[in-house]
């Protein structure tokens, strides 16, 4: 998995992400603390999705399995942040939120912040990788995926 452990992007005294009651995203969830990115491909058809559903959105069988994806992708679209949407990042703006979709995965999209200079230039179509951000000492413990702009391949 090329997706990299990270220092905190993100400032404490945000609410903590939690799986829904029910447990649906709970393995989205859990992947992200163990370093990987998994999203639904039904077994039945093959389609893939995110966010998570207890039926395909493609041919409506249920309980689609979790699958391992590496986390890269390219921008699809994106924001600079300059307002914040809670009080606790009013000290940390701007930030660049981004929409990746990830072909390689039905081309399925997720939104998450870019790391590096929030005043970077940002061009649609540009490759990322994934990153997890860990927060073990939070109550209860969480991950996040965040993206960072690919290192050229050699």
């Amino acid at each position: 998995m090329s997706g990299r452990e990270m220092p905190n992007h993100l400032p404490e005294g945000l609410p903590i992400p939690v799986p829904e009651l029910d447990g649906l995203s709970a393995p989205y969830w859990n992947g992200l603390r163990e370093n990987r990115l998994l999203v639904q491909r039904c077994s039945h058809c093959d389609a893939w999705q995110f966010g998570p559903e207890w039926i395909c959105n493609a041919c409506h069988a249920f309980d689609p399995a979790w699958t391992e994806i590496e986390p890269c992708g390219r921008i699809f679209s994106w924001e600079r942040v300059w307002h914040s949407s809670h009080a606790t990042l009013r000290q940390h703006l701007p930030y660049v939120a981004v929409l990746v979709e990830i072909p390689h995965a039905g081309s399925v999209r997720m939104v998450g912040n870019l790391l590096g200079d929030p005043l970077q230039a940002v061009t649609i179509g540009t490759a990322v990788e994934g990153c997890f951000e860990h927060h073990p000492g939070s109550s209860p413990p969480y991950s996040l995926l965040q993206w960072r702009v690919s290192s050229p391949r050699e």
